[in-house]
């Protein structure tokens, strides 16, 4: 079974649960319409499903391999990557200044869907080089943007974050490498990285590192950090490609899952020092490198929502393809036995999946529209607002969706039974894929940090509150429906956003002088977070649905949505009544228990 994008779930998120259509017309994308969205949506979705998605099991199987310091790539790795080069997908949603379209990150972030459900693996790449692009966009001088961008934003070029070393995991203030100035205006890099995703392939002719490094007299920790732009190949002024630079690939990991990615350890300065570029200023690298990070924790958020999208379906084919068994009071003959999807216990796991799909999709789709706010804003004050939302939904958008993503995978797994942990059934690679996704990128208990401790006081809290507002007047419109479903769904998130209001209370009082009670709670609270901005994503959309409908319900995919906003709410949205405790129970419980015991 092959994957095709759900591209009507996506349109339907984009437009009425994201607010896409809202910017669409306006501004920069006036020219952008609702059909037009649609048509690049089925566009991609035809390259997903015809080119990408049969790589994903062949090239799990055959991995990349290290080669005299060059890295294969599986087969038909390459050849994809030139066909997606070749449509012009890299370039949707950068600066047309450097040969980008400009058109929406939040269609940038549904197209990154596709191409990670269709192959992980391979939809990984443009991740990165995405992030190489903002960060030099923000930046980088003028003339680095002009020698780089235009190739990096083509796809003919690919870009890396070199963070990464040995003794310095997520810790950047324990960094090592170096970088020297030369006195013209380069920097001799010498050290090792490891975790570099796509660091060394053979699908483009030039890789460009963004690598974070420290000068001679830094001062310690995470204020002496850098960032330099490192190209493999020398670029002359010309844009033709020089000499070699001093990196190389000198190990790949072998891992858990993504088994078609490269993950490197690249050697910087074997030969000297390898030549970089300094990007932004000297011991601001921890700004730049953000810049890159917050653009990839949402891609990497959108990577949950793709594999447990393609999970899903697996499932979904399978279940209705299964016999085994028969349903209580069934009608069927003596020894015939019904799908699987016919029994009450496999249908909830199918339904979890959905649920819990659809609603990160939402949650992803909407910090990429307040991110596009953030350009398109009719005021100061709308663009500032958006940004404060596109920076409070990011935690959740990365963390709680990339939970999901190992959750649903699970969950396929389970409905496959016994063969879901057979390779053969193909269930297990979306288990053992998903597994890094909550830990790349910053992991999930970081980003827990992050939303307790810098998004949760953006403005004394009233960023927060005013998104527990908005989402209590969708909860009262949906209570106030003729619908008895919008009704219920309207009840359970009320119900639930006072679980919410309660705990970013507690936090938000406890931060400035209890700091360890609100960081134990921290994980629990952005679950609790993530649920219930899931479920009002799903009554969104259960409202324009029945808006839609108008009475008539013939129309099933409308009717769907409805339904399963009702299962969510009624189903997986309580569990945030068993967090309230877990957040609130401060950091006391932690420490009682000594680990020599």
């Amino acid at each position: 079974m092959t994957y095709r994008a759900p591209v009507r779930d996506m349109a339907f998120s984009l437009h009425e649960v994201a607010g896409l259509r809202d910017l669409a017309g306006q501004g920069a994308f006036a020219d952008l319409t609702p059909d037009v969205i649609e048509a690049v949506l089925e566009e991609g979705a035809r390259l997903a499903g015809d080119i990408l998605a049969p790589l994903n099991e062949t090239a799990d199987r055959e991995g990349a391999r290290l080669e005299d310091g060059k890295v294969i790539t599986a087969k038909g790795m390459a050849a994809a990557y030139r066909t997606w080069v070749d449509g012009g997908w890299g370039s949707l949603s950068a600066t047309p200044d450097f040969g980008g379209q400009g058109l929406p990150v939040a269609l940038s972030v549904a197209m990154q869907e596709m191409w990670n459900s269709a192959c992980m693996a391979f939809g990984i790449c443009p991740i990165l080089s995405q992030g190489a692009i903002e960060a030099l966009t923000a930046h980088g001088t003028p003339e680095l943007q002009a020698k780089y961008l235009p190739k990096l934003i083509s796809g003919e070029w690919t870009g890396t974050m070199n963070l990464t070393e040995s003794q310095a995991g997520s810790d950047l203030a324990a960094l090592k490498s170096r970088a020297v100035p030369q006195g013209d205006g380069t920097y001799r890099i010498t050290g090792t990285k490891i975790f570099i995703t796509y660091g060394e392939h053979d699908m483009v002719e030039n890789i460009i590192h963004l690598v974070l490094a420290r000068l001679p007299d830094a001062p310690a920790g995470t204020k002496g950090i850098s960032l330099f732009l490192v190209p493999k190949f020398l670029v002359n002024d010309d844009g033709s490609l020089g000499e070699r630079n001093d990196v190389m690939c000198i190990g790949l990991e072998e891992k858990l899952g993504i088994h078609a990615s490269p993950t490197c350890v690249m050697s910087y300065g074997e030969q000297g020092g390898a030549v970089g570029y300094l990007i932004g200023q000297e011991n601001r690298g921890l700004a730049c490198m953000f810049t890159m990070m917050n653009n990839a924790r949402l891609l990497v958020g959108a990577q949950g929502v793709s594999v447990a999208e393609r999970a899903y379906q697996l499932a979904l084919a399978y279940a209705q393809e299964r016999r085994q068994g028969r349903p209580l009071n069934s009608d069927l003959a003596p020894g015939e036995m019904a799908p699987i999807i016919e029994h009450p216990d496999v249908r909830r796991m199918l339904l979890t999946m959905k649920g819990l799909t659809e609603a990160a999709r939402g949650i992803c789709y909407a910090t990429a529209v307040a991110i596009d706010r953030t350009h398109q804003g009719a005021s100061v004050e709308d663009r500032e607002a958006s940004q404060a939302r596109a920076d409070l939904l990011t935690p959740i958008a990365k963390a709680w969706s990339t939970d999901i993503g190992v959750e649903v995978a699970s969950l396929g797994v389970q409905v496959h039974g016994g063969m879901g942990f057979i390779e053969e059934a193909g269930a297990a690679q979306y288990f053992r894929d998903a597994r890094i996704l909550p830990i790349y990128e910053g992991t999930n208990g970081i980003q827990a940090i992050d939303l307790v401790t810098r998004k949760l006081p953006l403005g004394n809290g009233a960023v927060m509150r005013d998104y527990i507002a908005e989402m209590s007047k969708t909860a009262s419109a949906c209570e106030a429906s003729n619908d008895a479903a919008l009704t219920e769904i309207g009840r359970e998130l009320t119900a639930a956003l006072a679980c919410l209001t309660d705990a970013t209370e507690w936090m938000l009082a406890r931060l400035p002088d209890e700091p360890d009670d609100c960081l134990a709670g921290a994980t629990p609270y952005l679950k609790l977070f993530g649920t219930v901005a899931g479920g009002y994503c799903l009554a969104k959309g259960a409202l324009a649905a029945v808006s839609a409908l108008s009475g008539n319900d013939g129309n099933s995919f409308l009717s769907g949505k409805k339904a399963l906003a009702h299962f969510y709410a009624l189903n997986l949205l309580p569990s945030v009544h068993g967090l309230t405790t877990p957040v609130k129970s401060g950091a006391a419980p932690l420490f009682a228990h000594d680990p020599a015991a």
